[in-house]
């Protein structure tokens, strides 16, 4: 099912991604850090949600309360409701 997911609080402006069978596939950001998320789409790919969530929601970016990879970890949780 494919989902996309608009953060807030980064430079990313858009999160994509696909979750089969609890596992998180095709995940792609619109701006932000070019080779470092691409780096954590590529560590994600057919992981389980539920991991990448609890490994991601507390990660900060420089003076931010929040990161890219947070973002990914809320927009995960959002979806799973």
């Amino acid at each position: 099912m494919h989902k996309t997911y608009t953060p807030s609080g980064v430079c990313s402006k858009q999160i994509d991604f696909d979750i089969e069978d609890g596992k998180i596939y095709n995940l792609s950001f619109q701006d932000g850090c070019n080779g470092n998320l691409k780096g954590i789409a590529a560590l994600v790919e057919g992981q389980n949600v539920n991991v990448i969530k609890e490994k991601l929601k507390e990660i900060k970016c420089g003076p931010r309360n929040t990161s890219c990879p947070a973002q990914l970890a809320k927009a995960l949780e959002e979806f799973e409701k």
